[in-house]
């Protein structure tokens, strides 16, 4: 008899070691992987409760977008953002250079929702919302306190439906505009050879991933009727793929650095331009709707001075997102590092200013900044 409970009591006794052990192992794993052994335990615990004792049955994809978002949002970064699977659908469609909505980009400034740039022919631009333009509403609620997703994801929907938008010109001004949504294709490149001149003209839109494609044929066509300089127009284009900015400055500045890439390890990516010399005189223009991508091809040639910029101070984004793909078709965009000209400077919050400063009047008559540009061009050909 005693040695029958004997047993019973060593089995229990292992029983509980076996627990413990194994509750530690968890408790250790969860540790190594969160960093926050304790948090961890009560993220596991809300959840139990919310899906147990919460008055309705919640849906657990729900449930999960949430603590997603949640998670991302502590961040404090307008650029980190889950991407539920419609949001990971769009940001897709956008690289790809079609998408659908009124054809404006927004950004976060200063804890403003601010037009960085209105894309060229799409709805957005027809009805005269500008770079700089503050939203304060969208279909009646107010933006404050919103996550830019969520402002983002207001403004898009399904094309022939209506969007209206409360702006605010920056100058206290007061707007509402309203917008009938479109299928937004966007044309990367065009160019053309400036009349009675050697001067080509190539615009770029935005940096999706057919940009440097497009820009090295453009390019080629504008050197076979005859170019003798560049032009090229960055005016409200609000970034997109850093590696196609990149493939389009390998074309502009000489051997060396184009952009630096710093993580928060401090490790560095240096992209770098293999021309042996400029080929070209070349001239840029940017204003505050040029942004991201678009800055680093500025930054790289103002500070290798392989060309001059003009017009007004660029947006000031210098940060650098990467989008991954998680379960379900959503995904995670996330800033990852910070960028550097090849001088070492940061533009973030800052922005580029240009070489030479021309402001656009309120109702221009003419584009003074491409006639400035073009007559510096015009110039150095005497």
């Amino acid at each position: 008899m005693l040695k029958k409970r004997f047993s019973m009591m060593t089995v229990l006794v292992a029983c509980l070691c076996a627990i413990v052990v194994t509750l530690g192992a968890i408790f250790y794993s969860m540790e190594r992987i969160t960093g926050d052994a304790l948090g961890s335990l009560k993220f596991l615990k809300t959840l139990v409760l919310v899906r147990e004792k919460f008055v309705e049955q919640p849906s657990d994809g729900k449930l999960f977008d949430g603590a997603a978002t949640g998670l991302v949002k502590a961040l404090d970064d307008p650029y980190s953002v889950y991407l539920d699977q419609q949001s990971f659908k769009d940001i897709s469609n956008v690289t790809e250079g079609f998408f659908g909505g009124i054809g404006v980009v927004v950004g976060k400034k200063e804890n403003n929702f601010v037009v960085v740039a209105p894309l060229e022919g799409t709805p957005g631009e027809k009805a005269g919302i500008k770079a700089g333009d503050k939203i304060v509403q969208v279909d009646g609620k107010k933006t404050a306190g919103m996550q830019l997703e969520d402002v983002v994801a207001m403004i898009r929907g399904t094309q022939g439906t209506e969007v209206e938008l409360v702006l605010d010109d920056n100058k206290g001004n007061e707007r509402t505009v309203r917008v009938v949504r479109g299928d937004i294709k966007i044309k990367s490149v065009a160019g053309e050879m400036l009349p009675d001149s050697k001067i080509g003209y190539i615009r770029i839109a935005i940096f999706n991933e057919n940009t440097s494609g497009e820009f090295a044929k453009k390019y080629q066509e504008l050197e076979e009727q005859g170019m003798q300089a560049l032009l090229l127009d960055l005016r409200q284009n609000p970034g997109g793929i850093l590696g196609e900015s990149v493939r389009v400055a390998q074309y502009l500045v000489p051997k060396g650095p184009i952009v630096s890439v710093i993580d928060r390890e401090g490790r560095k990516y240096t992209e770098e331009s293999y021309l042996e010399q400029v080929k070209y005189p070349l001239a840029v223009l940017v204003d505050h709707g040029s942004a991201s991508a678009s800055e680093i091809v500025a930054g790289a040639v103002q500070d290798t001075k392989s060309g001059k910029l003009f017009g007004t101070r660029t947006f000031g984004k210098g940060s650098v997102q990467t989008v991954y793909r998680l379960p379900q078709n959503t995904g995670l965009k996330l800033t990852t590092a910070k960028y550097y000209t090849p001088s070492g400077r940061s533009i973030n919050g800052t922005g580029i200013t240009p070489d030479e400063v021309v402001e656009l009047p309120e109702q221009p008559t003419k584009d003074i900044q491409l006639e400035t540009a073009e007559n510096y061009l015009r110039n150095l050909q005497k």
